[in-house]
């Protein structure tokens, strides 16, 4: 608790008026890669507090769509359209691609972890599991062109999911943002331009 009061990023955060100190690490992302591109649609899966839905909202400018989804509830953002529910639930995924009403989308976004158990072989295959979902949302959805981000952890699966991703996408780049704290194992991997077929 210390550490996180102490922190840096999450001083900034309050300071600068964003939700989460995960702000940063999508902004120091996108200033890379310039991921969010006025006009697109942008969907942001396990959204909560709103960090990176903010960021994307406040960069698209008005021209485009955030829609964010999660478990928890979140405050509304202006600028975002949120649906509260699991995305592993077939009724919440037809939610989202009825929002979508046919757009493509040009950027996926994946901050989703599950809860954590503290058992390191349950919680790695949890959060591997919620990537590949977020993969397979990007590969039905994403415009030719478009990207996904996903927060992965490095272990058991880490592997196969990169050759998984590498069948999708035609890049894909390992990101691990300044403001991702050197002890944790998250990773975010990036995925641009789909394979057709």
């Amino acid at each position: 608790m210390q550490e996180h009061v102490n922190d840096a990023y999450v001083q900034r955060a309050k300071a600068e008026g964003f939700r989460s100190r995960a702000s940063f690490k999508l902004m120091e992302i996108d200033d890379r890669d310039r991921l969010i591109r006025p006009g697109e649609i942008v969907v942001d899966l396990g959204a909560a507090p709103g960090g990176w839905s903010q960021v994307a909202a406040k960069r698209l400018g008005g021209k485009g769509r955030v829609i964010a989804l999660d478990l928890l509830e979140m405050e509304a953002l202006h600028g975002v359209e949120f649906i509260q529910g699991d995305f592993r639930e077939q009724e919440i995924l037809e939610s989202l691609e009825k929002s979508l009403a046919g757009s493509r989308v040009g950027l996926v976004l994946s901050d989703m972890a599950p809860n954590m158990s503290g058992i390191v072989v349950s919680d790695q295959a949890r959060i591997m599991d919620l990537a590949e979902l977020g993969l397979e949302f990007s590969r039905n959805w994403l415009k030719p062109e478009g990207a996904f981000l996903v927060k992965v952890f490095q272990g058991y699966g880490y592997d196969d999911f990169v050759r998984e991703m590498r069948k999708v996408f035609k890049t894909v780049t390992t990101r691990k943002p300044d403001a991702s704290r050197d002890r944790s194992p998250e990773v975010y991997l990036l995925g641009k331009t789909l394979i057709s077929g």
